[in-house]
C-alpha cells in the first residue's frame, strides 16, 4: 500500500500554560528529569518516548496535545495521507539537527504530526 511506512508515534508534545507546574507534573509521573530544560520547551525522554512541554502552544499555536508520528521520508507521507483526504497546517520545516516536522489534520479536525530525522 504505502511505501512510506511509520516508524510509530514516538513524541508527543502538549502545550502548557504554566511550565514549572506542568514539568514537576511530568516528572513525578515519568520518574525522570527532562533531557531539555528551557523556557521555551521542556523535553522527557522515557522508555523510547519523547514527551514536550510547550508553552502557550508555542509559535505553532498549540491548542491540544500532538503525537507525531516518526517517518523516513516526511515528503512521500505527506502526499500520501493529503491524497488519502487529509489536510496540510504546517509543511515539512527543519527544527535544527536536520530533524523535519509537520502537521496535518484528519478529516475530523484532529491534528497530527509527522517527524523525519537526519539519516
Amino acid at each position: 500500500m504505502s511505501e512510506s511506512s511509520t516508524q510509530g508515534i514516538k513524541t508527543v508534545l502538549h502545550p502548557v500554560t504554566d511550565l514549572a507546574a506542568a514539568k514537576a507534573v511530568y516528572t513525578a509521573l515519568l520518574g525522570v528529569s527532562p533531557t531539555a530544560d528551557s523556557e521555551y520547551y521542556v523535553g522527557f525522554d522515557a522508555e523510547g518516548q519523547h514527551i514536550g512541554l510547550v508553552p502557550q502552544g508555542g509559535p505553532q499555536q498549540m491548542d491540544s496535545p500532538v503525537a507525531y508520528w516518526h517517518v523516513p521520508d516526511i515528503e512521500a507521507k505527506l502526499a500520501e495521507v493529503t491524497a488519502a483526504g487529509a489536510a496540510l497546517k504546517e509543511a515539512a520545516r527543519d527544527v535544527g539537527g536536520g530533524r523535519l516536522v509537520a502537521t496535518f489534520t484528519d478529516p475530523d479536525g484532529n491534528v497530527l504530526g509527522l517527524i523525519q530525522d537526519k539519516s
